[in-house]
Parts: structure tokens; sequence; C-alpha cells
């Protein structure tokens, strides 16, 4: 199989190409860290618009942790989902909030250095990732998103697995995600370059040198 785009950059193009939002001047790209932040830059230029970081730790059950009762994002802002937390106790479920906060405000004091805290009151948040594997992550930045005030939210990803973009249809206002493949697997399958996204790289383009 061919994949699909050359690499990260070129995705976030076709994206811009499909997106409505363009011209907008209440709109702001989010890339969600860290492979979604060069597809973000791509589309915020083509758009316009202005980029940002949107810094999601998904919430695990200690015994496993790929299953997300939840995610912590900007600010101490939680998002629950109460039918998976209901399995654990308070203090199980504070212990993961303290560890995954204490990651995330470290990756928010590196990514955001000196620009101030994230606000999306009145905007819409364009949000962007790479690819839409079970759809976890991107469900919790359209919550966080919304607690930080966004009037619309819009998911934005090159790729997706048909069954997380049924879902995430009904949790964002909107879903942009020109291919999703019955047979999906993996989303690095539909890039030829699908690198590990360096904290460096983030960091460069947030500050417009990437």
């Amino acid at each position: 199989m061919n994949a699909t785009y050359r690499d990260r950059a070129e995705a976030g193009a076709v994206l811009a190409d499909r997106l409505s939002a363009a011209g907008d001047t209440g709109v702001v790209v989010l890339g969600l860290v860290r492979g979604g932040v060069p597809v973000a830059a791509a589309v915020a230029e083509r758009l316009g618009a202005p980029l940002d970081v949107l810094v999601v730790r998904k919430l695990g059950l200690p015994e496993a942790p790929e299953v997300a009762f939840g995610a912590v994002g900007p600010g101490g802002l939680r998002v629950l989902n109460e039918e998976i937390a209901g399995r654990l106790d308070d203090a199980e479920v504070e212990a993961v909030v303290r560890a995954e906060t204490a990651e995330l405000e470290r990756r928010e004091r590196l990514y955001r250095a000196d620009r101030p805290p994230l606000r999306l009151d009145g905007r819409t948040a364009v949000v962007v990732d790479d690819g839409l594997a079970t759809g976890a992550t991107a469900r919790a930045a359209v919550g966080v998103a919304r607690q930080l005030g966004a009037r619309r939210v819009v998911l934005a990803v090159p790729v997706g697995a048909p069954e997380a973009y049924a879902v995430l249809s009904r949790t964002a206002d909107e879903v942009i995600c020109p291919e999703r493949p019955a047979d999906f697997g993996a989303v690095s399958r539909y890039y030829d370059d699908f690198h590990e996204v360096p904290d460096a790289e983030v960091v460069a383009a947030l500050s417009g040198g990437g």
C-alpha cells in the first residue's frame, strides 16, 4: 500500500483545503502535542490563523493505562468518563491525576515559554492531530477546548478509523477527516515520513521557526 501523505506538513495542507473556517478571524488552530503540531502549523499557515498548542494528558486506569477514564488539560481542567472512573476509588483517581498533571505542566512550561495561557473565549477552535486511532485523546481535547470557552470546536485529522470518526462526529461540532479506510490499522501506515516529533520541533513550530 502506498502512503497517503508524504509527511505531516503535506497532510496539514490537505486539511487546510478542506476547512471551511478559512477567513474567520475568530479561528485559532490548536496542535495536539506532539505529532499534531507540525500538521497544525501547516493548517495555520494556509488559513492565516494563529497557531497554539493544546496539551492534553489522558488519565489511564492503573492496571490498564491504555484505557482512558478521562483527561486533564491546561489550568487544572479535568474531563472524566464517570462510567470508567467509577471503577476506581478517589485515591486512585487522584494519584493518576497528580502524575499526569505534573507531566502536563512540564510540557506547558516548555512549549508555552513566555506566551500567555491559552484563551478560547468565543472563538472557533480547530483542534488538529496527525491521525485518529481510538479517538480517546481527541475526545478529551474537544472537551477541554469547550471548557476553555470555545464557541465552536472543529476536529481536523488527515486520517482516522471509521469507528473513532463516528464517535467524534457526535462530540465535535464538525470533523474534517479526508481518509477513513475500513482496514485502518495504524496512523503511521498513511505517512511516508512519520518520525517521532521531538520537543524541539514543537517549540520551533510554535515560535514560527518550524
